[in-house]
């Protein structure tokens, strides 16, 4: 099973060319040099400014494209509009919209109870799901494991691809992903490998990361999840108290929004662990509350509670979702990762 597992994960996490986009009865590929008032002056503008493609460009507004392009607001304009009719980004009926969901990819994460609890499947791509609880609940053991199974085919339960890891805590360790890679009988030298890990030393850092995510893909690699650990680490101890609350959720707010952003252009999954405080106004009940406030919890597609139980399991809990009910799951995090018993 070991060399069959290693051979799968060779051949899952080469390199895929996404499906470029056509243009017209021909067939040509769209290029951004093909749309009105893009020059080779203006791509390579953009390409410094992170825009490759044309869904990069088509969700932009004329303001910002005239800024990063060094175009006038009407030639901008129009670019935009050029680019968005070739991309069909205008309403469509369900059926269609059901054909597009087929793309959806998941990602396992070694439970079958956790996995169930988020669907049957485990994480979805084009979603941003958030695991939050206190320290020592398994979120960063959760990421850990991803960031392995992602790289299994899609009849083992990955995406066959690459992961990011963007480490805001320091808790990224080679030495674990090589014990979940031997449960799996993969090679750990070659796991380590696919997993692309980037240490974010403040939050204006942890937001170029994110945009250096799309120069990889750009690049050719074939990433297809994107793992933050924590999301609000930064933000929390560079934004404190009320005065600077504000700014605090107006950049956090930016940088959820460009996570997403991410998920839906490249179609792939983002996974973000969250901290925790004990809410001082909650007399009865489980105080714990995740920091960040709605402007997480609305931006996250999934939410996750996780906690401790007895006998060194976890409970999962799902607070919020788009079309499953709430529920919990026990799940442990054993040597080999995140499994349903130990």
């Amino acid at each position: 099973m070991a060399k069959k597992d290693v051979d799968e994960i060779k051949d899952a996490v080469s390199d895929e060319d996404e499906e470029p986009v056509r243009k017209g009865k021909d067939e040509k590929v769209l290029e951004l040099t093909d749309l009105p008032g893009i020059g080779p002056a203006a791509l390579s503008k953009l390409e410094s400014a992170g825009i490759f493609d044309m869904m990069g460009l088509a969700v932009m507004s004329p303001a910002s494209l005239a800024d990063a392009a060094g175009i006038s607001s009407a030639v901008a304009r129009k670019a935009i509009q050029a680019a968005r009719n070739a991309l069909e980004l205008g309403f469509s009926d369900g059926m269609e919209f059901a054909k597009k969901r087929a793309s959806v990819s998941y990602i396992t994460t070694g439970s079958k109870n956790l996995d169930e609890l988020l669907g049957g499947k485990g994480i979805e791509s084009r979603a941003i799901t958030e695991a939050f609880g206190a320290y020592g609940s398994g979120k960063t053991q959760l990421g850990l494991s991803l960031a392995v199974n992602v790289q299994l085919p899609s009849e083992q339960g990955g995406a066959g691809g690459k992961s990011v890891y963007i480490d805001t805590e320091g808790t990224f360790r080679p030495q674990r992903i090589k014990q979940i890679a031997e449960g799996l009988g993969a090679n750990p030298e070659m796991v380590l490998k696919n997993i692309l890990v980037a240490r974010a030393f403040n939050s204006d850092h942890q937001m170029l990361l994110l945009e250096k995510v799309g120069d990889l893909i750009k690049s050719g690699e074939p990433i297809k999840l994107v793992i933050v650990d924590s999301l609000t680490a930064h933000f929390r101890a560079e934004f404190s108290g009320r005065g600077q609350l504000a700014d605090r959720q107006q950049k956090l707010n930016r940088y959820m929004h460009d996570l997403m952003k991410l998920a839906e252009t490249h179609n792939l999954a983002v996974y973000v662990t969250n901290q925790v405080m004990a809410n001082p106004a909650q007399l009865f009940g489980d105080p714990t509350t995740a920091i960040g406030g709605n402007i997480v919890g609305h931006a996250s597609t999934f939410r996750l509670y996780l906690r401790r139980a007895k006998q060194g399991s976890r409970v999962a809990k799902l607070i919020d979702s788009p079309n499953l009910p709430d529920g919990e799951a026990i799940y442990y995090v054993t040597n080999y990762g995140v499994k349903d018993k130990e």
